[in-house]
């Protein structure tokens, strides 16, 4: 059986509020007191829990963290950015997924009731956003990562979704790719809207703008992007690149010119965003759009943790900018 508070106070003959009182350092103890009471922690090898000893001290040193799903391919490195600061800062963290409409939402509403978390990280789900508001408004701390939508009311870390996407595009045109097609993400994303931006922007500056034709909308997912390109490929429509909104859009693209026999990077030259580790495992690897998706969620934890001990949270997003990493797929390297 665990050695448990009672254990200790039964022992040293006090009672547990003493015992809690000596773990935390509150409250006035005598010096006799408190040596008894350490001396019987350390013979029954009593070890606090994180939590006991925050709900203690007012807090219970758990950070929450809302993500959309663990599906989406980008979520396990902001994630793991995430855990590795709040681990290392001694807190535990409380992962909510919103991928069960509002049945999720409402495990996420009792946890938020019975005050399971000091604050909140959150990526974004579709929907919830009012919700995470009213939570903000009554007090609960949120940092939102990957703000979609530039909400300033909410302290924030995000990325140069646009200036990447630009980015893309002059490396395209240094190519001597003129007729690029674009799969975007759901353009309900903000991230979908800036990444066309700037994408789009790149060529118009060149004097190439866009032809409306190869913008096709996609879902973020290998199967929708495959079936887009497949589609124009049997209509005969004209291309000579293709910029994906994401990593596993690119991927599909890959495969579908692969099975229409088109030479990468000579016939058609392919361009990703995020740069997660697929990209080195695509044939040809692939040339992406890199999203400091880890420190997004260093900096996020960061902030919440920082204004747990007392800084305020910030009052201008952080912004970590995107890198462009070459491979094979745009290069033949």
């Amino acid at each position: 059986m665990p050695i448990t508070i009672a254990d200790v106070a039964s022992r040293a003959g006090v009672s547990k509020t003493t015992v809690s009182r000596v773990l935390n350092g509150k409250g006035e103890l005598g010096q006799a007191t408190a040596a008894r009471v350490r001396a019987v922690i350390k013979e029954l090898g009593y070890v606090p829990s994180a939590r006991a000893v925050g709900l203690a001290r007012g807090r219970a040193r758990v950070v929450g963290m809302l993500v959309p799903s663990l599906t989406w391919p980008w979520i396990g490195e902001v994630l793991q950015g995430a855990v590795d600061v709040v681990q290392s800062e001694g807190y535990g963290l409380l992962l909510f997924t919103h991928d069960r409409g509002d049945g999720s939402l409402r495990r996420f509403a009792a946890q938020v009731s019975a005050k399971s978390f000091d604050g909140l990280l959150v990526v974004e789900p579709d929907g919830t956003l009012e919700r995470i508001a009213a939570l903000h408004d009554q007090g609960l701390p949120v940092v939102l990562i990957d703000d979609r939508g530039h909400r300033p009311r909410f302290p924030s870390v995000r990325t140069t979704n646009r200036a990447g996407a630009r980015a893309a595009a002059e490396h395209l045109l240094t190519l001597g790719r003129r007729r690029p097609l674009v799969i975007t993400g759901m353009r309900r994303f903000g991230c979908t809207r800036e990444r066309l931006t700037g994408f789009a922007e790149g060529y118009a500056a060149a004097g190439w703008p866009l032809d409306p034709r190869l913008v096709v909308e996609g879902d973020f997912t290998l199967d929708r992007a495959r079936t887009a390109v497949q589609r124009l490929l049997a209509a005969g429509t004209p291309f000579d690149a293709v910029f994906a909104h994401n990593d596993l859009s690119a991927a599909g693209a890959l495969h579908a010119l692969r099975g229409a026999d088109r030479r990468i990077p000579e016939d058609v030259a392919v361009v990703g965003f995020d740069d997660l580790p697929l990209a080195t495992q695509t044939h040809p690897p692939l040339t992406s759009v890199r999203q400091p998706l880890r420190q997004m969620g260093e900096a996020a934890a960061h902030a919440l943790i920082a204004h747990f001990d007392g800084t305020a949270l910030p009052a201008t997003p952080t912004v970590i900018p995107t890198t462009f990493t070459i491979r094979g797929s745009t290069t033949g390297v």
